[in-house]
């Protein structure tokens, strides 16, 4: 029955995040106006707003105008619900559950922001930056390459929350810094910006979020996804065509990878060399 609550909950966060997704990359506000149709302007009535139910007892189209409703609204309220069900399964309520289900919502947002719109909205990634550093001071964890570093140092075992704040933000060094560093190297070789600050922004956050490890894996992870998919566009597209791919939307599907089976992953990769 809580499962259930959960879920439900999720779904109607999903349909919060929907319209940060639509209004967030025009500079619109996420509390005014009310929901309505973007083709004939009514305001969406409660009955007509209820998350996932409301778009299949319409069929997907609006109540007044008849116009198509995109299937993304569904998508995202389920995704939402399904990444919250996950969290509250792995850690219950709890911090941890609040810590995955925050940067989940986030990832979700901006993975659509940058498919739809190439944009990384800094009213994500910014106070996501925050809440990054204020939950590795709030749920330290004591393992991590910092603790490591700290030890080649001769250093005495450090308390752990300086642990947890450093693998934070030894993370963001690397998902930040890398990143910006192959946008100015491509920016001095080629001058030509391969990517926006929005993704430095972004994988500063998850660095914040996941510590080294992970987003090691979801540096990894983000770039064998856009390598296939880049390479099925040249191969399937026309000659001449151009189409700039979203690294943001990579990065964050693979942060979510990272985020709810990453040390699984990293588990049974490292298994492989016993």
């Amino acid at each position: 029955m809580t499962a259930a609550l959960v879920f439900l909950f999720g779904l109607c966060l999903g349909s919060f995040l929907n319209v940060c997704i639509h209004r967030l990359p025009k500079g619109e506000s996420v509390v005014r106006p009310r929901s309505h149709c973007p083709r004939c302007g009514q305001p969406i009535a409660a009955y007509d707003n209820i998350p996932l139910l409301s778009y299949l007892v319409l069929g997907g189209l609006c109540r007044h105008c008849r116009a198509p409703i995109s299937v993304l609204y569904p998508v995202v309220e389920l995704l939402t619900g399904l990444a919250l069900l996950l969290a509250y399964r792995r850690f219950g309520f709890s911090p941890g559950a609040l810590k995955v289900a925050l940067l989940a919502a986030a990832l979700i947002v901006l993975f659509f922001t940058d498919l739809r719109d190439r944009l990384l909205p800094d009213r994500i990634t910014l106070p996501g930056m925050a809440a990054g550093i204020l939950f590795a001071l709030w749920l330290p964890v004591g393992d991590g390459m910092a603790g490591l570093l700290w030890s080649l140092l001769g250093r005495r075992p450090a308390p752990p929350i300086l642990l947890s704040l450093g693998d934070a933000l030894l993370g963001a060094l690397l998902g930040g810094g890398l990143l910006l560093g192959l946008r100015q190297a491509w920016l001095l070789v080629r001058r030509i910006e391969a990517m926006g600050l929005g993704d430095v922004k972004m994988m500063v956050m998850v660095g914040l979020f996941l510590g080294l490890k992970l987003t090691l894996l979801t540096l990894v992870l983000g770039s064998l996804v856009g390598t296939v998919v880049g390479g099925l566009f040249i191969a399937l597209a026309r000659k001449g065509s151009q189409y700039e791919l979203p690294l943001g939307t990579f990065m964050a599907l693979a942060a979510l990878v990272a985020l709810f089976w990453g040390r699984a992953l990293l588990g049974a990769y490292l298994n492989l060399f016993p």
